[in-house]
């Protein structure tokens, strides 16, 4: 078996892991293996710079090939894995090549959701790829009106750099409110006032039923009986892992891959980091994390893993995850979505800027924030020790 790693997927985590293992003294070659033409690049300007033409295809790159280059790790493009063998841990791709590793690192990442509707003839725009947000870009240009269906993040950043370039748009969201949910009604409330004041209308408790292609653009139709008529019309419905090359492996569980607490699946030399994989903390909870942030830790944490510089157990991590908007940045950190109660302890609208705390069993267990970064952030430390009173952190912020 050929001594070398092979990483499945140039995303932030592919990318993340194979510096990692160079930093950290790993001698054996590296390969990255990438389905897509373009060198690796990082994927939060899609949905916003891109769009807008604040950042171009150079400009969002991780590293220009001559990085890969000085660091001798081999990154091939246009490189699509169809296949797995466990048992021989060679990686199988589709112009026939197979390469066998001691470590194979799965950071293969996730594709858009589609929206799926009856009857639905119209063209959907979806962005999970550069050459997504390319055509996107080009529809967005040609386009007076613009229908985002989904309130999430994806959906958000797209309706507001719609806005940017001076185009209407409508956001439709069958929740009553957006990320309702998850943050509680009154952020929720928050949020949308976010939308409501960029200018962009949002029409939340309704779900589309289909997307009709006419003569002079597309209409959406709605649950409710009524309708949206736009020039481009996209889907932010979240993503679903790419785990498709993976069939047959004994690897995927419940539509991931399933891990331990650094990254280990269940064939020993073989991870799984980033959109792909779920990982299961050291108190038994098991969590899938579709975050930047969390992707770049989980990298680190395998190559120290790789290398034999790291521990066999890990603190939970705290997630974390931001998104620019309308000109604010969104925060979150911790598990909002499992807490009892939450409090808005810091909302001044003249500046746009708001903090909310979340409790659960009297302990502090998430922070969300809209432009209020050094706020947010500081609570970081307290989330990782995990034992902080609810109203403390709500005395102390009230401070």
């Amino acid at each position: 078996m050929s001594t070398r790693t092979v990483i499945v997927g140039g995303s932030v985590a592919g990318i993340r892991a194979a510096t990692e293992l160079r930093r950290l003294g790993y001698q054996s070659p590296i390969v990255v293996l990438d389905s897509q033409a373009a060198v690796p690049y990082d994927r939060p300007p899609l949905s916003k710079g891109i769009l807008t033409g604040a950042d171009n295809v150079e400009e969002i790159a991780f590293h220009p090939p001559e990085h890969y280059a000085s660091l001798d790790i081999e990154v091939r493009t246009s490189a699509t894995a169809m296949r797995l063998d466990t048992a021989a841990r060679r990686v199988e791709l589709t112009d026939g090549e197979a390469l066998t590793a001691t470590h194979i690192v799965i950071a293969s990442g996730a594709r858009a959701r589609p929206f799926h509707a009856d009857a639905s003839s119209g063209r959907i725009h979806t962005i999970r790829e550069l050459a997504d947000a390319v055509e996107l870009a080009r529809a967005l240009a040609r386009a007076e009106r613009v229908a985002v269906i989904g309130a999430g993040f994806i959906g958000a950043e797209v309706a507001s750099s719609a806005r940017a370039l001076g185009r209407s748009a409508v956001v439709i969201e069958a929740a009553r409110k957006p990320f309702e949910a998850l943050l509680g009604s009154e952020v929720a409330s928050l949020l949308a006032g976010l939308h409501h004041e960029a200018g962009t209308h949002l029409r939340c408790g309704t779900a589309v039923t289909r997307v009709q292609q006419l003569a002079s653009g597309q209409r959406v139709h709605l649950a409710d009986g009524t309708y949206e008529d736009a020039d481009v019309v996209v889907a932010g419905l979240g993503a679903v892992p790419a785990v498709g090359w993976l069939d047959g492996t004994g690897l995927v569980v419940d539509g991931s891959v399933r891990c331990d607490c650094v990254g280990r699946t269940a064939v020993d030399g073989i991870y799984a980091i980033g959109d792909v994989a779920t990982w299961t903390d050291r108190t038994g909870a098991a969590h899938r994390h579709e975050h930047w942030t969390s992707a770049r830790e989980q990298a680190g944490i395998v190559a120290e893993q790789i290398t034999g510089t790291g521990c066999d157990t890990q603190a939970a991590p705290v997630p974390y995850v931001w998104s620019d908007q309308y000109g604010k940045r969104i925060q979150v950190l911790g598990r909002p979505g499992g807490a009892d109660f939450v409090k808005v302890v810091g909302h001044d609208p003249r500046r746009g800027s708001w903090l909310a705390l979340y409790g659960r069993n009297a302990q502090l267990v998430a922070v969300a924030g809209c432009n209020a970064a050094a706020r947010a952030t500081r609570y970081r430390s307290q989330l990782v020790a995990g034992d902080v009173s609810f109203d403390e952190a709500c005395a102390a912020a009230a401070g």
